[in-house]
């Protein structure tokens, strides 16, 4: 009898013990899916061995000349789009809120004064706009623009997160057009900087940029694990191998957002291309594992170039203004 009271009292235990890790613990009720851990990120990509698949989008459109509300009504349809496509990442073409006018100043078509209405500070409410959208649609945005600082105006590409917030800009540093220290409306950048995003480290190229190998590998030394390109240039095959050849050469993916030319480069291949003036191209890339920067060599790299381009510059621009002026002379019948 006292073996029994003994189970007895053990079952009554056990029991109570039960009751007691039923109330306190976080099990869904009846017809109710249990939750998962919340995310940090608002993000659904995969993590696999060779790294992060992240789907992004190329966006391609051609915006009005000097039409900044007008272009920025556009360029939210576009990223809407991208969205509507499932894209983490969007990436829009160089240029997509001024319409990239500088070649019309240079040109004498437009006073270069006219460059004040395109040109807009990055606190602007034309970004804080986009800003607002990134975190609507809950997608990073990339795209080009015309930044004023101070009494100067740069080509800035820049990134903005999902949650809204500016990750990242870079300024062009190569300008197929040459440069005269005179364009205060088309200032040379200085310095690429690879920057943190959601989806790890990103270097940022513009158009011509693509070109030169160092530009690419600049911010790949400084821990870039993927490249973003806006663009409004070349829509040749050849550009497609200029870009093909950067992200082969330093073992990232390359996202080209050209007005023209939308190519995704995954994985050593074009995974991505389309020709159109209008649309998107949707595909998946794999980011690689985060790489330590390699500070010495980036600053090597890019006094190298620095130092190439004070001639190339020079060249170029007297090329331009040789064109210009047999332009001229065409138009005059001499």
């Amino acid at each position: 009898m006292q073996e029994l009271g003994s189970v007895t009292i053990l079952i009554t235990k056990l029991t109570c013990f039960l009751i007691l890790f039923t109330l306190t613990t976080d099990v869904p009720r009846s017809g109710e899916a249990a939750q998962p851990p919340a995310l940090t990120e608002a993000r659904d990509d995969e993590q696999t061995k060779s790294g992060m698949i992240v789907r992004v989008a190329a966006v391609s459109f051609v915006p009005a000349k000097f039409d900044l509300i007008g272009n920025a009504d556009r360029l939210e349809d576009a990223f809407r789009h991208a969205k509507g496509g499932g894209a983490k990442i969007a990436v829009a073409p160089e240029g997509a809120l001024d319409g990239y006018v500088v070649n019309e100043i240079i040109a004498g078509e437009a006073p270069a004064e006219k460059m004040q209405e395109a040109a807009v500070p990055i606190d602007h409410r034309i970004i804080q706009r986009f800003q607002h959208l990134a975190r609507e649609l809950e997608m990073c945005l990339v795209f080009g623009f015309a930044e004023l600082i101070e009494d100067d105006v740069f080509n800035c590409a820049l990134f903005i997160d999902h949650d809204g917030r500016i990750c990242g800009k870079y300024h062009k540093m190569q300008f197929a057009e040459g440069y005269d220290s005179s364009w205060w409306f088309n200032r040379l950048g200085n310095r690429s900087r690879a920057f943190d995003t959601p989806y790890g480290r990103c270097g940022l190229m513009i158009c011509n940029d693509r070109w030169n190998p160092l530009l690419a590998r600049i911010p790949v030394l400084d821990g870039a694990q993927f490249l973003l390109i806006p663009a409004m240039g070349s829509r040749n095959k050849s550009q497609d191998e200029a870009v093909l050849s950067r992200a082969r050469e330093n073992g990232v993916p390359v996202v080209e957002a050209n007005v023209g030319v939308t190519l995704i480069v995954d994985g050593d291949q074009i995974a991505a291309v389309d020709r159109l003036e209008e649309g998107a191209t949707f595909g998946k890339i794999t980011i690689p594992p985060a790489a330590n920067p390699q500070p010495a060599d980036r600053d090597r790299a890019e006094r190298e170039f620095l130092e190439w381009r004070k001639e190339e510059m020079k060249r170029r621009y007297q090329r331009t203004q040789d064109r210009l002026r047999k332009q001229a002379a065409d138009g005059n019948g001499n």
